[in-house]
């Protein structure tokens, strides 16, 4: 297993001038990190690969729809726009060493339309993510597409529907990643979400129930750990912590206040947990 933490606890765009943070994030305990990545054309992907490799670590992508994109848009130019978006992000991805592209890529995070998703929505996702699939096998990518909870997405939100539309798209280059933090709003049984969602979990966020330090809350963390055992998983934990102040990021995620005494803290003490009870 590897652990990693998003750059997010420290910037809401990752590029050269953040390379000064990977001795620390090594030093912290971690194995890699994960980037955010909303514009790929003119991002340095070379050379971000080179500064992550130069500390021993690896990275893996985080990629959210911004700008009016989306999947499930009843509009085919929109969904033409996001498709040529994600497919620059792949390749981006793998040029920078990333072999996980994770996240809610099916509309923007707090879109909300009022109404349960329809049958044509998820029949554009199934079509979205089937036409990307020879791409994330050229390059070497995995997509992992994450449920949230209700709040921020009225799409996509348990383990049982994550599992289904991931059946549906029947490629092995597309997955899930499963997220304590929405499962502990969403699912009865955060555990049992983990083996519901199993033969397609590709990545793990690690978050407690109030976005803190791993540990510090109400994730029956104990079950989680087993569920994982069991699964034999040996993919990416990573900790999806936010810096207090990211603007449009920190009100999309909702956060009107300091979590911890600072963002660090949820990274370098919540790895230790993370680490202690993995072990």
């Amino acid at each position: 297993m590897k652990f990693g933490v998003t750059t997010y606890i420290w910037t809401v765009e990752f590029n050269l001038s953040h390379l000064s943070l990977l001795p620390r994030i090594k030093e912290g305990g971690f194995d890699g990190l994960e980037m955010p990545l909303f514009h790929p054309k003119g991002f340095p992907a070379a050379e971000i690969r080179r500064g992550v490799e130069a500390y021993g670590l690896e990275c893996t992508v985080s990629v959210v729809l911004t700008d009016g994109m989306s999947l499930i848009s009843e509009d085919p130019e929109v969904r033409r726009k996001t498709h040529n978006h994600l497919v620059d992000t792949i390749q981006v991805a793998a040029e920078a060493g990333a072999r996980i592209i994770a996240g809610p890529v099916y509309s923007p995070v707090g879109y909300l339309t009022g109404r349960r998703r329809t049958t044509d929505e998820w029949n554009r996702a199934v079509e979205g993510y089937q036409l990307l699939a020879d791409t994330l096998a050229a390059n070497g990518v995995t997509l992992a597409i994450e449920p949230l909870n209700r709040f921020e997405t009225y799409f996509l939100n348990t383990a049982a529907d994550a599992t289904a539309l991931c059946d549906q798209v029947g490629h092995p280059n597309v997955g899930i990643l499963f997220d304590t933090f929405h499962a502990n709003i969403e699912e009865k049984d955060i555990a049992a979400g983990y083996r519901t969602v199993g033969r397609h979990l590709k990545h793990v966020h690690a978050c407690e129930n109030d976005r803190g330090t791993p540990g510090s809350g109400h994730v029956e963390w104990n079950e989680v750990f087993q569920a994982l055992r069991d699964l034999h998983y040996d993919g990416w934990l990573v900790i999806e912590g936010f810096s207090f102040a990211l603007g449009e990021l920190s009100t999309a995620a909702c956060l009107w206040r300091d979590i911890e005494v600072t963002p660090e803290v949820i990274a370098f003490e919540g790895v230790k947990f993370l680490r202690r009870n993995m072990a």
